[in-house]
């Protein structure tokens, strides 16, 4: 028999009903558990997972209580309660979730699960490029993660790490240089000469990682713009040009140290301007001891930054005629038994005077040419201004 209480007024009735026990109600379940996975560089061992569902509109809620289990079977086990509907787990995730509400008298709704499903990561950038730029490097890639599962995508993961030349090996302590939806970015305040390796992955919507890329290496060098260089025969002060000179004494490649327009009198400049008598045409020569100059490709080039590989071959001391939208590399001795290597584009080319682009690449004796991705492999020379 139910039992239970009247209360009237100056007096109390006792009256009995079916005898059943009384069934106390449930608390609701909490819904819409979802996760995102905490990205660490390594795709296999992700930083964490933070676990978010909606709020149970209770006036007894007590806590959430959060379970996990590492496979597809068996018992969950209590990772702890909280008063708020998001929890953090801190490592390599499990592979279940399970949330639950729980009333003041100890009451415990249903679970609510949610798997942490690895196959929805992307795949990774099928290839990596990169652009030697003034204290920076521009880097592109394969736009295969995003294209492959748009709704899946959430953004790109860029990492760099520093780059030993010598042992051809990237460093062990890899930084988050930043994150982009496109598929390109710069690696700008990057110190010249200073070479460093790249790599980057997808993330997705989740926070799954994606394998990375293959690893590019480069190195920034300073370049500048639109350098006013006259013939020998028109101003013989301003027809000479060195891309780098220590004037300081320091060592150090200082900004005024650089891109130094000179007079063609002088055995310290890399190369002049001799202009032709009879055809008036304008041509590079090389100047100073160790200086060599060759032709880039075969055809006018795009921008400075397509001369992307420095010849491997072809150097010479026999003056070249200066063409506008052309290429010239130039291999110079570095005075310490190591090569330097510069690069000219004239974007005019008149009578008097030609305007020319240039870079410098200063880190002694680079050895980043390559002929493909990835890192550079031995007997491969100075990559002065890339880009693939």
């Amino acid at each position: 028999m139910r039992r239970y209480l009247v209360m009237a007024v100056g007096a109390m009735v006792l009256g009995t009903a079916c005898e059943e026990d009384i069934v106390a109600p449930g608390i609701e379940q909490p819904l819409n558990l979802t996760y995102s996975i905490e990205p660490s560089g390594d795709p296999d061992a992700p930083a964490g997972v933070l676990l978010r569902w909606d709020p149970v509109l209770a006036s007894d809620l007590l806590v959430y209580r959060v379970y996990s289990r590492p496979g597809t079977s068996g018992s969950f086990d209590l990772r702890g309660e909280t008063t708020s509907t998001t929890f953090h787990d801190t490592g390599i995730p499990d592979l279940d979730y399970a949330v639950s509400a729980v009333r003041v008298d100890g009451v415990e709704s249903v679970l609510t699960q949610v798997r942490i499903d690895e196959r929805l990561r992307l795949q990774r950038p099928n290839f990596l490029v990169s652009t030697s730029l003034n204290g920076a490097i521009a880097l592109a890639w394969d736009d295969n993660p995003f294209q492959s599962a748009p709704s899946g995508f959430k953004q790109y993961r860029v990492y760099s790490a520093t780059y030993s030349l010598d042992d051809n090996l990237c460093g062990a302590q890899w930084s988050l240089e930043g994150t982009t939806v496109s598929p390109e970015f710069i690696a700008g305040a990057l110190p010249n000469g200073v070479p460093r390796c790249f790599g980057v992955s997808a993330e997705s919507v989740e926070g799954f990682e994606s394998l990375w890329s293959d690893i590019r290496a480069d190195t920034p060098r300073p370049d500048a713009r639109n350098v006013v260089i006259y013939a020998d025969a028109v101003d013989p002060t301003r027809a000479g040009f060195r891309f780098y000179q220590d004037l300081n004494g320091n060592g150090q490649v200082d900004p005024s140290e650089l891109g130094i327009v000179g007079s063609s009198a002088s055995t310290t400049i890399d190369f002049w301007i001799f202009r032709d008598a009879s055809t008036q045409r304008l041509f590079f020569v090389p100047e100073r001891t160790g200086t060599t100059v060759a032709l880039y490709g075969s055809a006018p080039v795009a921008d400075l930054t397509s001369i992307d590989l420095a010849p491997l071959s072809g150097y010479s001391r026999t003056s070249i005629e200066a063409l506008p939208g052309w290429g010239y590399v130039f291999e110079m001795d570095g005075g310490d038994g190591f090569a330097r290597y510069g690069a000219v584009r004239p974007t005019h080319v008149g009578r008097d005077f030609l305007i020319v682009d240039w870079s410098y690449q200063t880190d002694p004796g680079n050895p980043e040419l390559q002929v493909r991705g990835g890192l550079p492999t031995a007997g491969e020379q100075e990559l002065v201004v890339r880009r693939r």
